[in-house]
């Protein structure tokens, strides 16, 4: 039984702060070590949807983009600005993706009004719903089955200072997709994972076997902020076992410290203003 591994990164934010480049280029450094055999990224790659960030991510990124073992997908922050994700799907909602062992369903979950940055929440469509179906139908049974998307699909708690802040303003922005719940029903008993980001901190569901086929929910966090990412190991179209948290080697500069860290939500928050404005 040959073991495969799947690293999960997501909401890089390249220039949200002055080190997330220095983390990104980490986070690379520990992938290329742990040698995974693919890495996917759902999502907020950019954080001000330029297209300067998305070469720079490119760059960071090229170890893996080059030996074709990278899949990425848009999120809300790469539809600002330039609009620097809106061509990453090549104009499609949902597409296919394939790995040694995997089968990535790629959903875009981002919505016209996600160029402006206080419209933040995610979108969903029952077109979109069934072509996810149509992909999930086509999948083989002996690979491991994924959907990836950017927001959330199943409610979360508010977790900072700018979430807690939109739902207080009546803006839907710290809210799940209106069709999330569906859409988990319809993908049970055929697909083993759900990968997202979009929300900062990582949180899982391990919503069981009711359809003879075990699922589980996996939000990345902001692989960033944490300077970490998950890996889940695979055999023969299963997961083996529970998903190992790996942390990027950073400099002393970077590493944090155990007290809570407010400067990455306040900064969020400054720059979604000063966004707004401009």
């Amino acid at each position: 039984m040959h073991l495969r591994t799947l690293a999960h990164l997501s909401d890089l934010h390249l220039d949200l702060t002055p080190e997330s480049d220095t983390t990104a280029r980490a986070l690379v450094e520990s992938l290329l070590a742990e040698s995974v055999d693919h890495v996917v990224v759902t999502g907020d790659l950019t954080h001000q949807g330029s297209q300067r960030e998305y070469k720079r991510f490119r760059e960071i990124f090229a170890p893996l983009l080059d030996a074709g073992r990278l899949t990425f997908i848009p999120g809300n922050h790469d539809r600002t600005g330039e609009d620097a994700g809106s061509r990453w799907m090549n104009g499609r909602k949902v597409k296919v993706e394939h790995a040694e062992g995997l089968y990535l369903v790629c959903v875009d979950s981002t919505g016209p009004h996600n160029r402006n940055y206080f419209a933040c929440h995610g979108m969903l469509t029952p077109g979109v719903l069934d072509a996810v179906d149509e992909a999930l139908c086509a999948a083989p049974r002996d690979v491991l089955t994924a959907v990836l998307l950017h927001h959330h699909v199943l409610p979360l708690p508010e977790e900072s200072f700018p979430e807690r802040l939109a739902t207080r303003m009546g803006w839907p922005n710290a809210s799940e997709l209106a069709l999330g719940a569906e859409m988990v029903q319809r993908v049970q008993g055929r697909c083993d994972l759900i990968l997202h980001g979009h929300r900062h901190v990582p949180r899982e569901f391990d919503l069981g076997t009711p359809r003879g086929r075990g699922l589980r929910i996996y939000n990345s966090g902001s692989s960033t902020e944490m300077g970490r990412f998950r890996v889940f190991s695979h055999a023969a179209g299963r997961l083996t076992g529970a998903p190992v948290w790996y942390r990027a080697a950073l400099p002393p500069s970077r590493k944090r410290s155990s007290a809570p860290n407010v400067g990455p939500a306040l900064q969020y928050l400054a720059s979604q203003l000063t966004m707004a404005l401009l």
